[in-house]
């Protein structure tokens, strides 16, 4: 019987989409997901082995690896553990024989982050490579998602509220990172030991996302950009955002500000074939939901 690819996040942003480009690929898939609900029913329905549990568990982790051929490694930035957490996956993917990992991190991952989380992730990179097993590390830029974030005060201010000043960047979809994980699992060896920083089709400001979705759905949306300390009222109020989150999305919104978001490059199109959507695709994509 074929080994399968594991993704861990299996409902979440990336993980759904690496998904659904396996599955159109005839891989077998095995899917962990945090809780049992119609999302992982819907995976299910595709053939996809769906098993609930934890990534901070180390026997479930262990159990999970077992007859996995590659695994897509993915700790939500909400919560802290992910050094515990990818030490267990590591030693686990080890005892397993797990032939490759691909570890999503992110862009301003670095040793001196002042954000706990993106230093946690620097340090977590760090892990996965002293255990041995392949790995190849993701580091994208802010996801385009982020404007979905922004539904309530599109609909009840026709804003975005966001505290990264007038810098561009260049939003990068799940669906693009999605097929970027798939591809890679598919074919892990060339990519193994590498590190691809991530970045969506072009660089834009906030203002120019909010031309783009004022376009799309026929409203003025207005970008009204605000300091980083009167951003984390909204990090924990709209977004729910725990200590932890509210110190890393407020640490990265000055790394945005000071240009480590920013850049482009052709990894995703070197690795699929196929060049990043852009943000009016995304925008007229989802534009139901914004209206």
């Amino acid at each position: 019987m074929e080994k399968k690819v594991l993704i861990t996040g299996a409902t979440g942003v990336t993980g759904k989409h690496a998904i659904a480009n396996l599955l159109k690929m005839n891989i077998p898939v095995r899917a962990l997901v945090h809780r049992l609900d119609e999302r992982s029913v819907a995976l299910e329905t595709q053939g996809v082995e769906v098993v609930e549990g934890d990534l901070s568990d180390f026997n479930k982790i262990g159990e999970v690896l077992k007859d996995i051929r590659a695994a897509y490694y993915l700790f939500p930035i909400q919560v802290p553990g992910i050094i515990e957490s990818t030490a267990y996956f590591a030693q686990a993917a080890l005892e397993n024989g797990v032939e490759a990992i691909v570890n999503m991190s992110q862009v301003p991952a670095r040793r001196t982050s002042v954000s706990h989380g993106s230093q946690n992730h620097w340090v977590a990179e760090r892990v996965f490579d002293k255990f041995g097993v392949p790995v190849t590390h993701l580091k994208p830029t802010f996801f385009a998602e982020w404007l979905l974030y922004s539904i309530r005060s599109i609909k009840t201010q026709d804003a975005l509220i966001y505290p990264f000043g007038d810098v561009a960047y260049a939003p990068i979809t799940g669906d693009d990172q999605g097929r970027v994980i798939a591809s890679i699992l598919a074919n892990p060896a060339p990519h193994a030991g590498k590190t691809y920083p991530l970045y969506g089709l072009e660089e834009l400001t906030q203002y120019q996302i909010a031309e783009m979705v004022s376009e799309v759905i026929g409203r003025k949306i207005t970008y009204k950009p605000v300091e980083i300390h009167e951003f984390e009222p909204i990090l924990r109020t709209a977004m729910k955002g725990n200590d932890y989150f509210t110190q890393h999305i407020l640490a990265v919104a000055q790394d945005c500000r000071d240009g480590y978001f920013s850049g482009t490059n052709s990894h995703v199109e070197d690795i699929t074939g196929q060049k990043p959507m852009s943000m009016m695709d995304f925008i007229v994509k989802y534009k139901s939901a914004l209206i």
